[in-house]
């Protein structure tokens, strides 16, 4: 099972395509289906589907594919191993949701790329736990980054990072209407939700839900900046991290009260158990542990 024919398999599942994959590695079209038939015969049964346009991963291509990733990560990591030396090199991936991508991670990255400029990092977004998960399973992700309640997995190693409080927020001249009539203030308001698959939201749609309560409209919205500027000029209430409205409220463009709900949210950091831990893993997750520990003190 030749390394090239791993490459050419992942590429085409990745773009979608066997026209784009070969624009991308620089391969005929032809070599490319020369791959794919040759790691078929391998594999004993096809790989893909041609829907029309359309290139689809067949079932035993989607069972494959973990098998795929981990073999090409090996020999990365192989291939990175500086000779003599512990210098952190080759590549790290992590994924983080939004509101740790902008809020908790840039000092992180600066610190680590500024000691560490032969590691090429790469930073993915994360919309969902339950995804960012299976593709930390699969290998394609190296570590990855959770706001969420504490949980625990057999193959997992779940790390807590810190506490983060959320905060119901309303433009200044609502504060005295926040608490102690939170619910009462959510079902006379728009309110302002992250999308489907975030988790703080989950837990808090269930509250509500628990409560019998329901906003008088809601909308949904694709980032935190957006909701802020939006709640700041007075659309509706929305729910947030404390870290990522920190600036606005001490300078009094939001009023917050901090939601009392019993389930704790943490900034949790996981890889799996088996992961091989290079120079540059484990300088990564040196770095993260001296930034969190003033996390909690902000």
């Amino acid at each position: 099972m030749e390394l090239r024919h791993l490459v050419t398999f992942k590429a085409i599942s990745d773009l979608g395509g066997f026209t784009k994959a070969a624009e991308n590695l620089g391969y005929a079209q032809s070599t490319m289906t020369t791959h794919i038939h040759a790691l078929e015969e391998e594999v004993g049964a096809p790989l893909f589907d041609r829907l029309g346009k359309k290139v689809v991963l067949t079932q035993t291509g989607e069972q494959f594919m973990p098998f795929a990733i981990e073999m090409l990560k090996l020999y990365a990591n192989a291939k990175n191993i500086p000779a003599a030396s512990h210098i952190p090199a080759g590549i790290l991936t992590i994924a983080a949701p939004e509101s740790l991508t902008v809020y908790r991670l840039p000092p992180i990255i600066k610190e680590f790329v500024h000691l560490y400029p032969q590691v090429q990092l790469i930073l993915k977004p994360s919309y969902s736990n339950a995804e960012a998960l299976r593709l930390l399973r699969t290998g394609e992700y190296d570590i990855v980054f959770l706001l969420d309640k504490d949980w625990a997995e057999p193959d997992l190693y779940v790390e807590k990072l810190a506490h983060e409080p959320m905060v119901l927020i309303a433009p200044p001249h609502l504060h005295s209407y926040l608490w102690p009539r939170m619910l009462e203030a959510i079902s006379n308001s728009t309110f302002l939700s992250t999308q489907q698959g975030c988790s703080y939201r989950k837990l808090f749609d269930s509250y509500l839900q628990e409560h019998d309560v329901a906003p008088k409209t809601s909308l949904e919205f694709w980032s935190i900046e957006a909701i802020k500027q939006s709640v700041m000029c007075g659309l509706g209430l929305s729910i947030l991290p404390s870290f990522s409205i920190a600036a606005e409220m001490k300078e009094g463009k939001l009023a917050g009260a901090v939601w009392e709900n019993g389930n704790s949210l943490f900034t949790l950091l996981a890889f799996h158990k088996n992961k091989w831990q290079s120079a540059a893993f484990k300088m990564f997750l040196q770095l993260v542990r001296k930034h969190s520990a003033d996390w909690e003190k902000q």
